[in-house]
């Protein structure tokens, strides 16, 4: 996944720093990530759920909010209206490089910053939130027992997960007086709505009050066991997986025409955790998997092995070819069953002597249905005659190019 790191003018002059992360194959839409408070855009979920999203062909970018992570300014003197305008500014900055936000996601406060922002961004169709809260004056629970000194001194120091940060009044009096409930209403945009249900941070009833006051098109999606700020790898991917799925019914994700002599377009293979095997396979907009090996091979068992995937598709085609083959001839066959295993057995070169090991695929075919054994057996022939079968047998070239 290309990422490209850059900066851009916040709500007051400052820089922020920013990462684009790029889609490897064709650019179908583009979405602009808000953080949690007092994140940063290079959290496990944002990057993680970046990832994602890019290698199903949406370009995103997710920056730093001024006075966080590696962006100027004092977040002390910023506020939740200061953070709307820096997500207008970061969407102008994608629409003046052609880019166009289609989509927002929010984390946390991102999340509500999305809602209200998501107005004011005209290219913008679907927005997606991540354990948003319903009032933005939810966060002051995080340091309440310094709201009496913020307010007599206009600011404070507060520990927020094991880090000192400065909270402003401004900051505080913002959110309290924050109301997002026309700005929901109105939103005149789809809505996905994800939250957690053991969410400790910020409680699920947050995510039925935006449910309820949001119109169609709305979905709520559960992320279950989930923690608030989605640490876990998994949790991660099923929730860019929901939004890309979710977000299909509303961007236009179509690729361009796949290239001559190649009928089923690219599919894209590369590394979703660089540390271990898993990798992101992705074969045009619509249709996406995992690769894995198993833990015994150092895997994390979160996707078929490379062999799986290749008995998949022996598997695959074999069905097809019988089920077109029987409905041509008009026969009843109700069912097809394909189980194919994949060995390396011991071959005997009778030129040379040398033992060998070749590859054996056993594929046990299930014919449901009144047929005859005519019937059956000719089934039986048609599936040696299936592509993926052929190439199997006859080998194939496969030309290597470094790009």
């Amino acid at each position: 996944m290309p990422t490209e790191r850059l900066s851009f003018a916040g709500h007051a002059g400052h820089d922020l720093s920013a990462r684009l992360d790029l889609p490897e194959g064709p650019h179908l839409a583009t979405a602009l990530f808000a953080h949690c408070f007092s994140c940063s855009k290079d959290i496990p979920a944002a990057r993680r759920i970046s990832a994602r999203l890019a290698a199903m062909g949406i370009a995103v970018l997710r920056f730093d909010f001024t006075g966080l992570g590696h962006s100027e300014g004092e977040f002390g003197a910023t506020s939740f209206a200061s953070n709307v305008q820096d997500l207008l500014a970061a969407a102008e900055h994608l629409n003046a490089r052609g880019m166009a936000p289609d989509l927002l996601i929010g984390h946390s406060l991102g999340g509500a910053a999305v809602l209200k922002a998501a107005g004011q961004i005209p290219t913008v169709r679907a927005v997606a939130t991540l354990g948003a809260p319903f009032d933005p004056g939810h966060v002051t629970h995080n340091f309440a027992g310094s709201l009496d000194e913020i307010e007599e001194k206009g600011h404070a120091e507060v520990n927020l997960g094991g880090r000192p940060i400065t909270i402003g009044r401004d900051f505080v009096r913002d959110v309290l007086d924050t109301d997002l409930t026309d700005d929901i209403g109105g939103l005149k945009r789809a809505l996905l709505v994800m939250h957690a249900p053991l969410d400790d941070i910020v409680s699920i009833d947050n995510a039925t009050r935006i449910f309820t006051a949001a119109k169609h098109p709305k979905s709520f999606v559960t992320l279950d066991n989930a923690d608030h700020l989605i640490t876990r790898p998994e949790d991660a991917e099923y929730a860019a997986e929901v939004i890309t799925a979710w977000a299909g019914r509303y961007l236009t994700l179509t690729p361009p025409a796949p290239p001559p002599g190649a009928p089923e377009g690219i599919t894209r293979v590369s590394e979703a955790d660089p540390a271990g095997f898993l990798q992101d396979v992705q074969n045009g907009p619509h249709h996406h998997a995992l690769a894995d090996e198993p833990l015994a091979y150092g895997g994390t068992n979160r996707g078929m092995s490379p062999y799986g995937f290749l008995a998949a598709g022996l598997g695959a085609c074999t069905s097809m070819t019988i089920r077109m083959y029987a409905r041509r001839k008009g026969w009843p066959l109700e069912h097809v069953l394909v189980d194919v295993s994949h060995d390396k057995l011991h071959a005997q070169d009778a030129a040379t002597g040398n033992a060998t090991r070749i590859d054996q695929f056993t594929r046990q075919i299930t014919l449901c249905g009144p047929l005859d054994a005519t019937q059956r057996q000719r089934l039986l022939e048609i599936a040696d005659k299936c592509p993926v079968h052929r190439t199997l047998e006859q080998g194939a070239r496969i030309k290597t190019e470094l790009i």
